[in-house]
């Protein structure tokens, strides 16, 4: 393959990959692994202050004094609002309509605050009118729902804090605008859930039960058969929610998730539950010293295994044992309480709260592929994860996150970024697998490239269901999708899926188009460049290039490395690759972002681009 990258960005990318890994290995956590940290959240600390609030406001006998948490995350709020008066997600969001509102209530539901606060109440106000067109119940309620559709994974929960905040009036009247949520269902099999086609997607369990509780007892639905069916069915989903929550408090580790829960409890005679009063000690123990709260408290295991996989071999042979043990250790070796998830699967996180996911199953698989030593435990491992995976494909071929057949709702679809990632753990391990595996895979590996076929768009581009852009006008990311679509792409073998060829081609052509003036990418058009997309769109290019020759796009695909690679060094020698940007689309339209994503990212990319002959060969 001739790829003719200047012999002077080669060497410098030499010196400058050495760098870049020497930091990204620095950033590891005394225990050798990578924790990284996750962005404050207006959002996050707005539910916590919220839920602390409503449990104060109850004060039953034992509970804490938290009073001086509810101050210091008001006062965050206050030295963190957007340029135009509201809210974004992170200190580096727009504001949306969510977040503001949130922000706003929390205020409410805090005795004098909105005295206290005025000018940030004030402007906050400001912008619900322009948003929402008023701050009256109907306006207000009406705006959320739009902004969500029929999943009421997210309205339900803002407008519930809204009510238990005294934003949608007083008393009884603040509950018509909170949707009922059917948390009777929850006494069901869970076998059961994917085909009772929940309101909620399939993490929001404990909102459904907890918000669902909490609008019956405030609001009571009319209906005599329902009511009393609900009534019956109450203390068994209490035990339910009890049986879910993991023993750190949090729900999924989710400040936001666990709050929802926390302030509907309370707020519906639940104040001194236990499932309330370990909520609260979640809330209190993960918030940080300046006043705020994360969306998570960490994303350990995903960090770690992207770590793992961007530094290859040039990770420290004697250091990689550790790892490789620690990883181990997240596998789940049961059923999995939350999900009803079999053993084989791995979290985002090492805590207690984490819920296996395709995701993060594919990435510590490649993980371990990485790491070598390939002994029986590592085989195991390996065996019961890529079965864990091809359970949970759907009949469409694609891969969801949680749970196989929850396509009711967007977040529960199969999705190309997810299916990319199990694709590239399959063929990683797909020949020291058992023949009657090996079997599976190739059958699974035929039916995602189907699906990838049908989801590619028009223009080239996938779209991805776990990292958006905030700048476009969908929120969606189409050069994340492309990128991770690609990347996977290039561990097929084009004999054995002749159809990835087209495919392949129009999404490189696509991605090189999308690229900007300067050499970077953005994740919507005519958006600002991020070291993370930029990133991923050149490990990507890079992988076709490997796996093409390069031929097929003339001289297009290697200036569009060079000119790409040449941007990313320009940041790593400025020192501007640490900056994060908000690329998260986690939960229902929820951003955040992640200290050592720019850094993982860039590792990875430039390590591919260091791979190619040409850059090889030029280096010193």
């Amino acid at each position: 393959m001739a790829l003719p990258v200047a012999s002077s960005l080669a060497s410098r990318l030499a010196d400058t990959l050495a760098l870049a890994r020497s930091q990204l290995l620095s950033a590891r956590a005394p225990t050798g692994v990578w924790t990284g940290e996750l962005s404050s959240s207006a959002l996050s600390t707005a539910t916590a202050v919220c839920a602390l609030a409503v449990v104060a406001r109850a004060a039953p006998a034992g509970m804490p004094h938290f009073a001086a948490h509810v101050s210091e995350g008001l006062a965050w709020l206050t030295a963190h609002p957007s340029a135009d008066g509201g809210w974004g997600d992170t200190v580096a969001s727009s504001s949306n309509l969510s977040t503001t509102a949130l922000a706003w209530a929390a205020f409410g539901a805090v005795p004098d605050a909105d005295a206290k606060y005025r000018a940030a109440v004030e402007r906050a106000e400001a912008w619900l009118i322009r948003c929402a067109g008023g701050l009256d119940a109907a306006q207000l309620a009406r705006a959320i729902i739009q902004r969500y559709g029929r999943d009421r994974t997210f309205s339900v929960p803002i407008l519930t804090l809204c009510a238990l905040a005294g934003r949608l009036g007083p008393g009884r009247a603040a509950w018509r605008w909170v949707l009922p949520l059917p948390f009777e269902l929850a006494a069901c099999p869970r076998r059961w859930f994917a085909a009772l086609r929940l309101p909620v997607v399939s993490y929001a369990l404990p909102a459904l039960i907890a918000i669902g509780q909490a609008r019956h007892h405030h609001r009571p639905t009319r209906n005599p058969f329902t009511r009393l069916l609900r009534a019956l069915t109450r203390a068994r989903t209490l035990d339910v929610l009890a049986e879910i929550q993991p023993a750190s408090g949090g729900f999924l580790e989710a400040t936001p998730l666990t709050s929802f829960v926390v302030m509907s409890l309370a707020g519906s005679g639940q104040a001194n539950h236990p499932v309330t009063r370990k909520g609260v000690e979640f809330l209190l123990a993960s918030a940080r010293p300046d006043g705020s709260w994360p969306i998570d408290t960490n994303l350990a295991t995903w960090v770690t295994t992207l770590a793992v996989n961007a530094l290859g071999t040039e990770l420290p042979r004697e250091e990689r044992p550790a790892i490789r043990a620690w990883l181990l250790a997240q596998q789940y070796q049961g059923e999995h309480p939350y999900t009803q998830a079999a053993p084989g699967g791995w979290a985002w996180t090492d805590l207690p709260g984490g819920v296996p996911d395709a995701d993060d199953t594919a990435g510590a698989l490649l993980a371990l592929r990485t790491l070598g030593q390939d002994d029986d435990q590592v085989h195991k491992a390996a065996i019961a994860g890529v079965r864990w995976l091809l359970d949970l494909q759907n009949r469409d071929g694609g891969i969801p996150t949680f749970c196989r057949g929850w396509g009711h709702l967007p977040f529960d679809r199969s999705s190309p970024d997810l299916t990319a990632h199990a694709v590239r753990a399959w063929t990683a391990w797909r020949d020291d697998l058992p023949p009657a595996q090996q079997r599976r895979v190739r059958n699974a590996l035929a039916k995602a490239a189907r699906y990838l076929a049908r989801t590619q768009r028009p223009d080239g581009a996938w779209l991805p269901l776990w990292f958006g852009n905030q700048h476009a006008p969908d929120e969606a990311n189409p050069t994340y999708g492309t990128a991770k679509v690609l990347t996977a792409m290039g561990d097929l073998d084009a004999r054995e899926f002749p159809e990835i060829g087209p495919l392949l081609r129009r999404g490189a052509e696509w991605l090189m188009a999308a690229q900007n003036q300067a050499g970077g990418w953005s994740g919507a058009r005519a958006g600002p460049v991020s070291i993370e997309e930029t990133a991923l769109a050149v490990e990507a290019l890079a992988i076709v290039a490997k796996s093409t020759g390069g031929g097929t796009f003339g001289e297009s695909l290697p200036q569009a490395l060079e000119r790409g690679t040449g941007w990313l060094l320009e940041q790593v020698e400025s020192g501007a690759w640490k900056q994060p940007a908000p690329i998260g689309f986690y939960f229902a339209k929820l951003w955040y972002f992640e200290r050592l994503y720019p850094m993982i990212f860039t590792v990875a990319a430039l390590a591919r681009v260091a791979s190619l002959p040409m850059a090889r060969a030029s280096s010193p």
